[in-house]
């Protein structure tokens, strides 16, 4: 996958890469229903993908977007 490269779709400017936290100081990940390959995932253990977050400096609309590839 490439590199995202958002723009705010309300005010059509270049959006901001943030880090997205719980309250707790964990980073947020997407979680799939597949399980992982490997013995892993013969266990039960599902995907996991980072997050990589984007909020326009205007208006503060956000989006997330899955690091699908690593």
């Amino acid at each position: 996958m490439s590199e995202p490269d958002p723009h705010c779709p309300d005010c059509d400017i270049e959006m901001e890469e943030m880090t997205l936290r719980s309250t707790d100081g964990h980073i947020l990940q997407f979680v799939s229903g597949e399980n992982r390959d490997g013995i892993l995932g013969s266990l039960g253990v599902k995907q996991k993908f980072a997050a990589t977050t984007f909020v326009c400096p205007e208006c503060g609309v956000s989006r997330l977007y899955a690091e699908l590839d690593g």
